[in-house]
């Protein structure tokens, strides 16, 4: 079937009218940026990799339709009383903190730039060394493996290659960031097929046996970093005595996992 001249301008203008309509709505959203939640004394901080689009219009951390965050935090009993995303600002009444590693929001993660997770990191240091927060949660194996090679600090290709590669178990990792541990938790987004609810529950629940642990032995602070003449006071560690016994009980659980995303 032969389409004639108006015909075809008409398709032209429509999709040109499409593209301008769906530029319009990007720029909606595109500039906005959430506002962390976090004050001192801060137990657990928690970090995403970049806000959603949703999140970004709502003004509210982890808001997509489908995300499992808040419902993980309430059945894991990492809270006390069921909350959603409406109520991200009432995170540190709970001794909680969330920010994200990159600012900008974006429909997926395919979006963003290595040069942003680079950037990210920087702020995201500087963050972690201003509050102190006993752990640092990282919500999604991708982000710890994004941010991995810069905690290890100059690698050769080879270094950097088989940290890409190597598997990464939820739970408490062998790392610390200006004495905060490093527990990475599965992403909770709906659209993540590697975890079923029950091992995103799973994990949660290892995180909050981490943190009960934590209160009744008294313990503040987390490890002590070495100061290495740089701002990046960041070290890998052996598991040691003075971490308690029921903290690594208490995080096995979810270094079981066999996958991670």
């Amino acid at each position: 079937m032969l389409i004639g001249p108006t015909a075809l301008i008409n398709n032209q203008q429509s999709t040109i009218s499409n593209q301008q309509s769906n530029y319009a709505k990007h720029m909606d959203w595109a500039h906005l940026r959430l506002q962390d939640r976090i004050a001192p004394g801060v137990r657990v901080l928690f970090v995403g990799i970049n806000p959603g689009v949703r999140s970004a219009e709502t003004g509210h951390h982890f808001a997509g339709y489908s995300n499992r965050f808040w419902k993980l935090l309430t059945d894991s009993r990492l809270v006390g009383e069921p909350i959603t995303y409406l109520d991200d600002v009432r995170l540190p009444e709970f001794g909680f903190g969330i920010t994200n590693l990159i600012a900008r929001p974006s429909p997926g993660i395919g979006d963003l730039r290595p040069a942003e997770y680079v950037d990210g990191w920087k702020t995201l240091e500087r963050k972690i060394r201003r509050y102190k927060p006993e752990i640092v949660a990282l919500v999604g194996v991708t982000l710890f493996r994004a941010i991995e090679p810069l905690l290890a600090g100059e690698l050769d290709k080879n270094a950097r290659a088989a940290l890409k590669s190597r598997r990464i178990d939820l739970g408490l990792q062998d790392v610390a960031i200006h004495g905060a541990r490093v527990f990475v938790l599965p992403n909770p987004s709906g659209r993540n097929a590697n975890f079923s609810y029950a091992e995103m529950l799973a994990a949660f629940v290892a995180l909050q046996r981490v943190v009960q642990a934590r209160v009744e032995a008294g313990l503040k602070g987390g490890l002590t970093a070495s100061t290495t003449g740089q701002q990046i006071n960041v070290r890998r560690r052996r598991p040691s005595r003075a971490d308690g016994a029921s903290e690594r009980r208490a995080a096995g659980g979810a270094g079981r996992s066999r996958r991670g995303a």
